[in-house]
């Protein structure tokens, strides 16, 4: 079914909560998770870690200090003036407390990533789009991350049992210490050690690329570990050991794209799941004018806010519009609400409930909405469709992956053979080292039958490609 949903845009997450339909009480009654299910625990805990750290290892450092201002924008006010107009219509139309409002304002300010994916491999979306949402989704969740939890510090019962998600101290100098001192030391600590050591093996005897994936995975948890053991944030060292991963271990990023990525989806689908059985639906049952009201406010602050802060950074007016509209709710909402719940702070639920709402609302308007205007707008064609259809496709006389030596490419040069050397490097390795093989053409590796056609590369020789 993937193949069939990448291209019509239909929201993913829509399937995986419909799967929890299935095998929940309403349907099959295989399985029932509730708020205290020690699956969804480790699922959620394990998830926003692994989604942090992902985040911030596949950031393009080089990207950030070139976009600084745009980046400015959208993690600075382009995220706090929303979650702060989210947070005041819920105190004033909802009667929430203060911290509990500031909570549900950070939780639906996240932009989330998952949903966000069908839009991201679009080849067809700008780069502009693209990367401006790739930036927002990377980063805004670290500066909303210290609003939910020094808000759960200032709810009744906030300060013994917040261990959970930030410290096992009582103390709110304790908590703050852990979550702006500890996390970040304790995370950038792992990661300076974790790539020494791998880089240090990797000189020695090296290490098959696959095992890499996992040492990735490695140092995501270790790091969370280590800071919640410690009293520190185990979010922020995953996010800062990330960090770290990408701006000193280039190979290590590329690689963890292989396997991280997918396990994080993983952990991430498997979530909403979790949640499709019961918890998402809740909120369903106590809808009233209100919350109807609060949930059409938190979907609308984002784009209306967000739209006249892009002016002056270089962006067309379809640009401005489309990281503008392109901002849904979801997991990493949920996530985040979920927090003062683990936290076992009285009830929290309320706030999982007003977000679920609000994600459900945003999975139809955003998943339905932005797929409607992609097909609309000939976002959604498959550009690999479109490239390889007038072309002929001659058999392959050994369908199998082959390897060739420099000697044997060699050789074939000297008999005269049509022969093209391509270089299909990461962006980032590229970019990153100025040596590359003498008269190698340069592929895109993330759209490459676009990127052979369009430098009209010869479909009779032979393609000698090489990367990291």
């Amino acid at each position: 079914m993937s193949g069939a949903i990448e291209r019509s845009g239909f929201p993913l997450v829509a399937i995986f909560l419909l799967i929890g339909v299935a095998i929940g009480p309403w349907g099959f009654g295989i399985a029932d998770v509730g708020f205290h299910s020690p699956a969804l625990h480790a699922l959620a805990m394990l998830g926003l870690a692994l989604l942090l750290f992902s985040d911030a290892v596949t950031l393009d450092t080089g990207q950030l200090r070139a976009r600084k201002r745009m980046l400015w924008r959208l993690i600075g006010p382009g995220t706090l003036v929303p979650a702060t107009i989210t947070a005041l219509t819920a105190w004033l139309l909802l009667g929430l407390s203060g911290p509990a409002a500031a909570i549900l304002g950070a939780a639906l300010a996240s932009t989330d990533p998952v949903l966000l994916r069908t839009v991201l491999r679009s080849k067809a979306l700008p780069d502009a789009p693209r990367l401006a949402l790739r930036l927002e989704t990377g980063m805004n969740d670290v500066v909303l991350l210290p609003i939910v939890i020094i808000s759960m510090l200032l709810l009744p019962g906030g300060h013994t049992n917040v261990s959970t998600t930030a410290t096992s101290g009582a103390s709110v100098g304790r908590s703050l210490l852990g979550l702006f001192v500890l996390g970040p030391a304790l995370g950038a600590l792992v990661g300076w050690v974790g790539i020494s050591a791998l880089a240090a093996v990797r000189s020695h005897t090296g290490v098959r690329r696959d095992y890499e994936s996992l040492y990735a995975l490695g140092l995501a948890f270790t790091s969370f570990a280590i800071a919640e053991a410690v009293g520190g944030s185990g979010f922020v060292a995953a996010f800062v050991a990330g960090l770290l991963v990408a701006a000193r271990d280039v190979e290590l990023c590329d690689c963890f794209l292989e396997y991280g990525e997918a396990t994080a989806e993983m952990l991430l689908l498997l979530t909403f799941v979790a949640m499709g059985t019961t918890l998402i639906w809740i909120g369903l049952g106590s809808l009233d004018w209100k919350i109807i009201l609060f949930a059409v406010i938190a979907l609308i602050a984002r784009p209306v806010s967000l739209y006249p802060m892009l002016a002056g950074l270089n962006l067309n007016m379809r640009d401005r519009r489309l990281i503008s509209a392109f901002g849904p709710r979801g997991l990493s909402s949920l996530l985040l609400a979920l927090l003062p719940v683990f936290a076992g702070i009285p009830n929290a639920e309320q706030i999982f409930t007003l977000t679920s709402v609000v994600v459900l609302l945003s999975v139809a308007v955003h998943g339905g909405g932005t797929a409607y205007f992609l097909q609309r707008s000939g976002l959604l064609a498959s550009p690999a469709a479109e490239v390889l259809a007038p072309l002929s496709r001659p058999a392959l006389v050994n369908p199998e992956p082959e390897r060739i030596t420099i000697d044997e490419m060699r050789a074939l040069q000297a008999k005269g053979e049509p022969l093209v050397i391509v270089d299909a490097r990461s962006n980032r390795t590229y970019e990153g080292e100025p040596l590359a093989a003498a008269g190698s053409v340069r592929v895109n590796p993330d759209d490459p039958v676009r990127d052979a056609t369009e430098k009209r590369l010869s479909q009779r020789a032979t393609l000698v490609v090489y990367c990291a």
